[in-house]
């Protein structure tokens, strides 16, 4: 690849990145916007952890970050990248079109909220190694991606009642404590995960939204490593996001087939209830994701797992 073939390559990702409802900005520094977070905040399964149980710094990531979308919708938001009038897609479908083949991790958080989504976006430009755990991922059915796809969420910056309820860093195997749905398209896989799915996780969300313009939050995404072949484990890819405001969510309408006009990224406005919800911001009763639900089936892990 020649150096002007290399800056053509990033130029469309920064484009991409700037796109959103809220601005990239520099990880120490991004209110009411997101980053890309530093990768050795996160302690993952090392070489040995099989039998030492001792975690590692994450490392480099795998992925390279491409977006944040913080959009809600008349309805539930799904699917988003079979749009391809969405942002997202319109850009890989140029990519392709002239000769390139850039793929896209998408993972969509909808929120037990007014239809909120919170969606992250990765892109890989060259094909996963066969064999590797993110090609069996690709390759695999929802029992195995349902076992595998892990959630580490850090809580940079709170109050205590959300630190708590969280704790300072959760680690969650998304496809058994929550319902994920995966689509998948030559060029893109997309995880729809429903936060609402489980008792305890709507709870938790319910209380996190009365404080969103205070907290800071890392979430990366990792396929967990189960055999001693697949250590140490390795980062997909994270966000940060920081200080939110409600009312900077874009407004997400999905046209019909037969409407060719592209998709709008509206400002929306606050939901109705979020001024009361602020004026009482949750329960400090509300349960802890420390807790287990049998009616939740909610599975976390916390960072002690070395304990176990």
């Amino acid at each position: 690849m020649t150096c002007s073939d290399a800056v053509a390559e990033h130029q469309w990702i920064e484009y991409v990145k700037s796109g959103g409802t809220v601005p990239c900005l520099a990880p120490e520094n991004c209110p009411n916007g997101w980053a890309t977070p530093p990768s050795d905040s996160f302690m993952v399964r090392g070489p040995e952890y099989l039998t030492n149980k001792v975690k590692i710094p994450g490392g480099e990531y795998l992925l390279k970050p491409l977006g944040f979308d913080w959009i809600r919708g008349p309805a539930k938001i799904c699917e988003i990248m079979k749009d391809k009038n969405h942002r997202i897609r319109k850009a890989i479908d140029e990519e392709v079109s002239h000769g390139n083949q850039p793929f896209v991790w998408a993972f969509n958080l909808q929120l037990p909220k007014d239809n909120y989504s919170a969606l992250f976006y990765f892109v890989s430009l060259e094909p996963s190694p066969e064999g590797s755990l993110m090609d069996q991922f690709l390759k695999g059915d929802d029992a195995f991606r349902n076992s595998r796809l892990k959630l580490i969420a850090n809580i940079v910056k709170g109050p205590w009642i959300v630190r708590t309820a969280v704790g300072e860093q959760a680690i969650c195997i998304l496809g058994r404590a929550l319902s994920c749905k995966y689509i998948q398209g030559s060029n893109f896989i997309e995880v729809d995960v429903d936060i609402g799915s489980s008792i305890v996780a709507n709870a938790i969300v319910h209380l996190a939204f009365g404080y969103v313009t205070t907290l800071t939050v890392d979430l990366a995404f990792l396929i967990e490593s189960q055999t001693e072949s697949e250590l140490p484990e390795r980062l997909l890819g994270a966000v940060r996001f920081s200080e939110l405001n409600p009312g900077s969510a874009g407004l997400y309408e999905r046209p019909s087939e037969e409407r060719q006009e592209s998709v709008q990224f509206l400002p929306a406005r606050m939901w109705q209830g979020f001024s009361q919800l602020l004026r009482n911001p949750g329960n400090p009763r509300e349960p802890s994701l420390s807790s287990q639900s049998t009616n939740g089936n909610v599975h976390i892990e916390y960072a002690n797992e070395n304990a176990k």
